[in-house]
């Protein structure tokens, strides 16, 4: 399955998971901890365990500090 991955603020890019991947695997495939951020669809935030069932997500990269 191909699908566009937005990261805010970053770029755009295509990627290529299994049909069966979830949104963690997405997550890997761009080079990020599914710890690291938010997946969102629709501008809605999705777990990471659940299946992917769009063409296109947007990734927010999460900042901490202290």
């Amino acid at each position: 399955m191909q699908l566009t991955v937005e990261v805010v603020g970053e770029d755009e890019r295509t990627v290529t998971v299994a049909d069966d991947a979830d949104y963690a695997a997405v997550v890997r495939e761009i080079g990020y901890s599914p710890h690291e951020v938010t997946v969102l669809v629709d501008d809605s935030p999705v777990p990471e365990d659940a299946p992917v069932e769009t063409d296109h997500v947007r990734v927010l990269r999460l900042i901490a500090g202290g």
